[in-house]
């Protein structure tokens, strides 16, 4: 069984449904997840938020926080999350964002990626990864799958 049809198996047997708030995956999470037939029972929706604006307008990130801390920050991750949760129907809501390259800078390098797991009830978990400068395609798609992983993770 695939990870992404594990969490949809795991949530559906729990009753939980899932959102994602995404960045630099740009939607990779949700397509994962809805790849599986069946899966409109569990998925509920997904945010593809690429630029501060949409953050702010989409999720309710505050300026405040992306002024202090910048987009990739475990800060606007958990905000992300949390907004993901607040602004649907779901109980589990994973957020990603980073740098997927190329680029970043002596602070925030490419490969960093920031992510939060936000459950109804209780603050957003976070964490930050640095997955090295190993390109563009392949920084995403182990964003994803470190995404996917925390969802089974929490689904346990």
């Amino acid at each position: 069984m695939s990870v992404s049809a594990d969490i949809l198996t795991r949530a559906r047997d729990a009753g939980v449904m899932i959102a994602t708030a995404e960045s630099c995956t740009g939607g990779m999470v949700s397509a994962a997840l809805t790849d599986i037939a069946g899966s409109s029972d569990v998925f509920e929706r997904g945010f593809v938020t690429y630029t501060n604006a949409a953050k702010v307008e989409m999720l309710g990130v505050s300026t405040a926080t992306l002024d202090a801390h910048g987009a990739v920050s475990e800060e606007v991750a958990a905000e992300m999350a949390e907004g993901a949760l607040a602004l649907s129907r779901a109980q589990l809501a994973v957020s990603i964002t980073g740098i997927a390259g190329p680029g970043g800078s002596e602070f925030k390098p490419e490969g960093r990626v920031c992510f939060a797991i936000a459950e109804s009830g209780t603050p957003a978990k976070t964490e930050t990864v640095e997955f090295g400068p190993l390109g563009r395609a392949e920084v995403r798609k182990a964003a994803r799958d470190h995404a996917l992983n925390l969802l089974l993770v929490t689904l346990t």
